[in-house]
């Protein structure tokens, strides 16, 4: 199937994602102009960012299940209400700890009913299962592709204006997920195309996936995941600055991550087509261990600050339809969104402790540095435990095929 063939759908997916994640992805940037207008600590806004990873994580299960029941559609509106009010009141703060409810508590509702794991499944509604993993690709490059416009405009209205903003003008973004929401109509119950059983009930949907053990390894693996992206994400630019480099390198770093994973988001994602999901999955995270290893290793320029922004963002989201495709390869899509929205809350508990434990060791020691050979290690168990996953289509799906 050609890209260009995709439904309606999967385009206005793609639109909800780049204004979604994009914006997600560039508060890194606000960390050190937010902790100076509030005279905080780096641990106060890392905390504040984990917080909404953290309930980015808890929401997802339920937004799923509420996507599984009543639509996307639905649950894509309402998700960007959330979000938008979350960041028009944090522009509007008066006291530091508003953020732990507005930027942690709205905007984590708002991004678990606008992400990835609403979109991906409607989109595993109607796309045929022997090309999810190629339109999970082109899905999750929507996420990169937004990080790559909006990180250089939020640095823009940083240096021009001033943070907050900023976020209003994020907040109005978020009116147009609203619009894009509307053309995202899917039958909640699903297709005959893309269920395998529609009788399957909820509870025995999460009973078979429970006793699976290659969902936990997939929650395992998945977890490093949410470690490294937030990690990278929040930290980046502080640990660059510490290096005496200027905030424009952090932002063009920021800012190749998001380029350079569109590019990676498709290519793993055909790969998922091609071969074993497994394998591919291996393979990223050894790629991913070689790169932060040498970014470690190597002395901290420009040069070498671009190259890894390239270099990472090329293996960045890359999981993301390898491993929602798993989890449809395996279970099904009837109720893909809601176990994989359980194994994106293990990706956001990751994402609390890596954006989290970073401010905190970095105001306990004065440096990044044991939390980046921290990332190296998981990185390398990362791609070991996707190895003995049994990918193949539970019993069930096979005796109702």
């Amino acid at each position: 199937m050609s890209i260009f063939r995709f439904p309606l759908l999967v385009w206005m997916g793609i639109g909800t994602l780049i204004i979604s994640l994009g914006i997600r992805q560039s508060f890194g940037i606000f960390m050190m102009p937010i902790s100076t207008h509030f005279d905080t600590g780096r641990e106060f806004f890392s905390l504040a960012i984990a917080l909404q990873n953290l309930l980015f994580g808890l929401f997802q299960p339920f937004v799923g299940m509420a996507a599984d029941r009543w639509g996307a559609r639905k649950v894509i509106w309402t998700g960007a209400v959330a979000y938008g009010l979350g960041l028009y009141l944090t522009s509007i703060a008066l006291e530091p700890s508003w953020l732990y409810l507005t930027l942690g508590g709205l905007v984590g509702l708002g991004l678990s009913a606008t992400s990835y794991v609403i979109v991906l499944g409607a989109v595993a509604r109607v796309v045929p299962a022997e090309h999810t993993a190629k339109a999970f690709g082109l899905t999750t490059a929507a996420g990169s592709f937004g990080m790559f416009a909006v990180i250089p405009g939020a640095q823009y209205m940083l240096s021009d204006f001033d943070w907050q903003t900023a976020m209003q003008v994020f907040a109005m973004l978020c009116g147009l997920i609203l619009a894009f929401s509307c053309f995202m109509k899917v039958n909640p119950t699903g297709n005959k195309a893309a269920d395998t059983d529609d009788n399957q009930t909820l509870r025995e949907a999460l009973k078979e996936a429970f006793n699976h053990r290659g969902y936990w390894l997939i929650h395992l693996g998945f977890f490093v995941c949410g470690f490294h992206v937030m990690f990278i994400a929040t930290h980046l630019p502080s640990y660059l600055a510490d290096k005496g480099l200027p905030a424009a390198t952090a932002a063009m770093a920021l800012a190749y991550v998001g380029i350079f994973n569109i590019f990676g988001s498709y290519f793993w994602g055909v790969m998922g087509d091609k071969f074993n999901k497994r394998y591919v999955m291996s393979a990223l995270y050894f790629t991913r261990t070689l790169v932060i290893a040498a970014f470690v290793l190597f002395p901290i320029t420009t040069e070498t600050a671009a190259l890894f922004g390239g270099a990472i963002g090329f293996c960045w989201l890359g999981t993301v339809p390898l491993t929602s495709g798993l989890v449809r390869q395996i279970f099904g899509a009837r109720y893909m969104s809601t176990l994989y929205g359980l194994v994106f809350l293990t990706h956001q508990v990751g994402s609390f402790i890596g954006a989290w434990f970073g401010g905190r060791i970095y105001d306990y020691y004065g440096s990044y540095d044991p939390i980046w050979w921290a990332t190296v290690v998981m990185a390398f168990l990362a791609a070991l435990i996707h190895i003995p996953i049994d990918d193949r289509p539970v019993v069930r799906q096979l005796a109702t095929a």
